[in-house]
């Protein structure tokens, strides 16, 4: 892959955008992201703790913001160091720097509510429904790789369909985007019907052909450590089309044989995915000492890990050493993550890399700590725990009562000026968008992107109005 690709500056949907040099593609995307409506939604999103009462406590608005200044600064540091190589032209650091920013402002955007709890509930809810015997004649015409990306809903390609499709300029564009940006937010460049196939038995001679598989020691790795960008669906079949124009303009590196079609990612995704892993990692347990969950001690002794030699001045509190030591390790883990992406430069330009900066840096075997007693000590608090569970009946109320507006439009031939009264109060209520939909498969779609818009005390209160407490 090459840098004068992954730069483009081309806009989705906009054939006839001419960057403004006093203000480059890359700011207007960060602005088009920044004062959207899907942005704003996710300063009440769970990032850990679910309708969190501290305010001191990260929520995905808040970690999306810091999720950008980290990827810019991993963007600044890596776009001079290929300036200096004679890789991109002078100037052009910050042109990569700013599609990072950009790109990490947006990669949560398509969260649900109650995070990946959320994700879940809506993929349960979709496989009860497919598999029920008597289900609603709405769920009869899927087909099957249509069924596959319901009952495994991901936030990521959510993401990628609100940016493209739903937000701003609807089904011309999305926030019409640049590409640079577009490619270095999808995280994994595959829909779910290819992923299935690339994981079946059956599908071992065609990815043979595309030089995955050598021998059947090869087929048992990639089954139990798939290519890193074939690990969850990154794009809907609805917007297949959508990323197959982005990545032709970018370039990505394609993978097609007879029944198989998948990208690889774009370098800048791993700048993206690094920034990420830095934020919620270090800051998770940041939040740990907020919430009571962990002490002062046990998260210095996490923070030490990365940074060998922290100084705190004596007349620091307590939270006032974390917050200071989170900074250090957080500098620490950019310094690592931008070493890691030199030294496997090549890799990650042929597509060939296949785990994340962090795992492969100097300091991986801290954040696995770290991941250890968030997986052991964090996620499985008491609180987070219930409030989990409760979500997940919040969703799956608010799917099962928005539900009969759908099977009544398609009773009414996609009508929907003949909905009753009371469907279309609910689908004001619900802001559910119904403008567009002609089809089973739409239908569905519309019911998703309503769920998932809704923040977690939206979603309470839709859950509480349509059970009538």
């Amino acid at each position: 892959m090459e840098w004068k690709n992954l730069l483009n500056h081309n806009r989705l949907g906009y054939s006839r955008y001419a960057e403004d040099p006093d203000r480059p593609a890359f700011v207007q995307d960060a602005d088009r992201i920044t004062f959207s409506t899907a942005f704003r939604r996710l300063a009440n999103k769970t990032q850990v703790h679910p309708l969190y009462e501290n305010d001191h406590i990260h929520h995905r608005l808040i970690h999306s913001v810091e999720t950008a200044s980290v990827g810019r600064s991993l963007g600044m540091r890596i776009g001079r160091w290929l300036e200096n190589e004679g890789k991109i032209e002078k100037g052009e650091c910050h042109t990569l720097a700013g599609i990072v920013q950009a790109a990490c402002l947006a990669h949560d955007i398509g969260n649900p509510p109650f995070g990946h709890a959320g994700e879940n509930a809506i993929g349960e809810w979709f496989s009860k429904k497919f598999e029920d015997q008597n289900r609603s004649p709405l769920f009869k015409d899927i087909l099957p790789e249509e069924i596959e990306e319901l009952k495994n809903f991901d936030g990521n390609a959510q993401g990628f369909r609100l940016l493209t499709r739903l937000e701003m300029y609807r089904h011309m564009g999305g926030m019409r985007l640049s590409y640079g940006v577009l490619g270095a937010f999808v995280k994994y460049p595959v829909t779910a019907s290819i992923r299935q196939k690339t994981k079946t038995d059956s599908n071992a001679c065609i990815l043979k052909k595309i030089g995955m598989l050598k021998s059947e020691q090869d087929l048992l790795s990639l089954a139990q450590n798939p290519y890193c960008g074939l690990k969850k669906i990154g794009i809907f079949k609805s917007e297949l089309g959508l990323f197959k124009e982005v990545a032709e303009a970018l370039g990505l590196k394609v993978e097609k044989t007879e029944n198989i079609t998948w990208w690889r990612r774009d370098p800048l995704v791993f700048l993206v995915e690094a920034a990420d892993d830095i934020c919620y990692n270090i800051l998770d347990l940041e939040d740990a000492y907020a919430s009571g969950d962990l002490s002062k001690n046990e998260i210095m002794d996490h923070f030490e890990g990365i940074c060998k030699s922290i100084h705190i001045p004596q007349q620091y509190n307590p939270a006032e050493e974390i917050a200071r030591a989170r900074s250090d390790c957080i500098s620490k883990a950019i310094n690592a993550c931008v070493d890691t992406f030199k030294a496997h430069y090549d890799a990650l330009m042929s597509g060939q890399f296949s785990t994340s900066l962090i795992e492969e840096s100097s300091i991986k075997d801290s954040f696995k700590k770290i991941k250890k007693i968030a997986k052991d000590r964090l996620f499985t608090s008491r609180r987070k725990t219930e409030l989990e569970v409760y979500g997940r009946n919040v969703v799956h109320q608010i799917l099962e009562g928005t539900l009969p507006i759908f099977e009544s439009l398609m009773k009414q031939n996609w009508d929907a000026g003949q909905l009753e009264p009371y469907h279309r109060q609910l689908c004001q209520t619900a802001a559910l968008d119904i403008r567009d939909v002609r089809s089973p498969y739409e239908a569905l779609h519309a019911l998703t992107d309503c769920v998932s818009a809704m923040t977690d005390r939206y979603a309470v209160k839709i859950a509480k109005n349509l059970s009538g407490n």
